[in-house]
């Protein structure tokens, strides 16, 4: 069954952050994962939210966490951690 990694991301600072999201798409593909959604415009309609948002499909939640886990998305995810603020979640499909 299908698993959705979900971020919501406020960048902090955005050069910096672009050297890892420059670099996410390959990782995630070399795990089976399709990027859904990648920081595309949006229209808040209920609450308050950040500026970015993701949705990463995978094969299913031990794939997610097998990327997520991996050495090479740990190498680079120190970019992400010092440059944003973010809430990540992995959500089984339907």
């Amino acid at each position: 069954m299908s698993a959705y990694i979900i971020a919501r991301i406020e960048v902090t600072n955005l050069e910096a952050y672009k050297e890892y999201a420059s670099q996410t798409v390959a990782i995630a593909e070399s795990f089976g994962g399709k990027f859904l959604v990648k920081a595309g415009a949006f229209e808040q309609i209920e609450g308050d939210g950040p500026d970015r948002h993701v949705v990463i499909e995978m094969p299913d939640v031990a794939t997610a966490k097998e990327f997520y886990n991996s050495e090479v998305y740990q190498a680079i995810l120190p970019l992400a951690l010092n440059n944003s603020n973010r809430d990540l979640v992995i959500v089984e499909g339907a």
